[in-house]
């Protein structure tokens, strides 16, 4: 009864490309999202590598290229605002993509563009998973109850449905002790088109980034530091403050707008490392399933892909579950582990707590991106590459009664 059906957990990047693909392939497809609504909020992601292709096998390219948040490049400033150094951008996948849009805008485009027939279940959350050979058996926090023959959770880094069919040891969560507060505040004068990015010392970082709602998207990072993801939302801006009091450029402003802003997010950068990403009829995608932080970056890529080749697996594998995860999971692998797997010290060169490391790491700025170094700057941006072919998906006609 439920073989062909599936519930997706989550409505944001790799839940909706997971609802698109099996809707696509004739699932009938239940999304269940915890917030209210459709959430349009969020900051800067990108496309890169071989989601590109996967974008474009959904017909969305453009609708996404249009929503660009009309970032030109990226740039290092100095405490007066002066560049000092600027990332290539050049190419699809430079420091700025050629696919660079907001969270909400490219969640938007995937959710208007999704076949017909795709339910939505907003306000509500899974409260109790129970396996069975044939079927899942969901209950939600408001007492709804759902069979399908597969479950898809992509819920995000805190995943609360991830506890509870996956074992302890199945999950390594690994906090890179790296604090982000995003938010939006008013534009300026001031603001360009680029990304502007200014380190100092005590491990603080400011980034002021333009999109295409006439705001500007900024964002606090720094280590080490508290965890600030268990207080309010005063008692953790507060605690910022005081760390950025002497930070200089353009931190005053930024806390500012914080105060004001009404989409406000504080982040602990966490990795998500599992030794297995499906259990029966339950499979993980997204940051739910290997969360590779801004750091690493290509979450969003990766997110958008994941949903692709699980439907050409399952596809491809027809009647035999098991198989298809186990091949899914398989495709995946190598392109996660190879955004997952930082550099040895990252961190201490990315987040300089001294003045002299700070000088060094303005020396190594301007050497990586001096023109004989260039070339190799560039490949580090290109996360999400792989020479193999995507997994072929037949094309599939919905049934005339759920179309």
């Amino acid at each position: 009864m439920s073989e062909r059906s599936a519930v997706v957990s989550g409505a944001s990047i790799a839940g909706l490309s997971a609802a698109f693909w099996l809707r696509r392939q004739g699932w009938r497809v239940t999304v269940v999202e915890r917030a209210a609504g459709f959430r349009d909020g969020g900051q800067n992601v990108d496309v890169r590598g071989v989601a590109r292709e996967v974008l474009d096998r959904m017909g969305l390219f453009e609708a996404v290229k249009a929503r660009h948040t009309t970032e030109t490049g990226t740039v290092v400033v100095d405490a007066r605002g002066r560049v000092t150094a600027e990332l290539p951008s050049d190419g699809p996948d430079g420091a700025t993509a050629e696919l660079e849009v907001l969270r909400g805008d490219f969640a938007r485009v995937l959710h208007d563009g999704l076949p017909e027939g795709v339910a939505f279940v907003y306000g509500d959350s899974i409260a109790e998973v129970v396996e069975g050979p044939e079927e899942v058996r969901l209950v939600t926090e408001r007492g709804r109850e759902l069979r399908c023959g597969l479950l898809v959770v992509a819920e995000g880094v805190r995943s609360t449905t991830r506890g509870r069919v996956f074992a302890d040891t199945d999950v390594t969560e690994y906090d890179l002790g790296i604090t982000m507060v995003f938010g939006t505040i008013p534009r300026t004068p001031d603001d360009d088109d680029r990304w502007r990015w200014h380190n100092t010392t005590r491990g603080r970082q400011i980034h002021l980034r333009p999109d295409n709602h006439g705001t500007t998207r900024a964002l606090l990072s720094y280590t080490p530091g508290d965890d600030l993801t268990p207080l309010d939302r005063g008692e953790a801006l507060a605690r910022v403050r005081a760390r950025y009091a002497d930070a200089g450029w353009e931190a005053p402003r930024v806390l500012d707008g914080f105060d004001a802003s009404e989409d406000v997010y504080v982040d602990r950068l966490t990795q998500i490392r599992m030794t297995t990403w499906h259990r029966g009829r339950t499979v993980l995608a997204g940051d739910a399933a290997w969360c590779v932080t801004p750091l690493g970056g290509g979450g969003a890529s990766l997110a958008l892909t994941s949903g692709y080749v699980l439907a050409a697996q399952l596809s491809r594998h027809p009647g035999d579950v098991e198989a298809a995860l186990t091949a899914y999971e398989a495709w995946m692998r190598p392109l996660v582990d190879g955004v997952q797997s930082l550099p040895r010290g990252l961190t201490r060169v990315a987040y300089p707590r001294t003045r002299t490391g700070l000088a060094l790491r303005r020396v190594a700025e301007k050497a990586f991106t001096s023109p004989p170094l260039r070339p190799l700057t560039r490949r580090l941006t290109q996360v999400s590459e792989t020479e193999r072919p995507l997994p072929d998906m037949p094309e599939r006609h919905l049934p005339p009664e759920s179309a």
